[in-house]
């Protein structure tokens, strides 16, 4: 079963890509588009550069404060 769990637009950081090497970066910024669980499992809906969001474990990011000039200029 799919719990949706509701999320404001923000930007986290990827800590490692363990077991995601081909797709995420560590210390890149990516944004994020929501949150979802799965049975025990709390995942995050990351957005990459072709505009796609894939879900990820949660534990590989961490939440970055990002001024409100720079959150336009990433979001865009």
């Amino acid at each position: 079963m799919r719990k949706k769990i509701s999320t404001p637009r923000r930007f986290v950081v990827c800590l490692r890509n363990t077991g995601f090497a081909a797709s995420l970066e560590p210390r890149k910024i990516y944004r994020c588009a929501g949150a979802a669980r799965v049975g025990s499992k709390s995942l995050l809906r990351i957005v990459d550069e072709s505009g796609e969001a894939y879900l990820y474990p949660k534990t590989l990011f961490a939440p970055v404060r990002v001024p409100p000039a720079a959150k336009r200029a990433l979001a865009g």
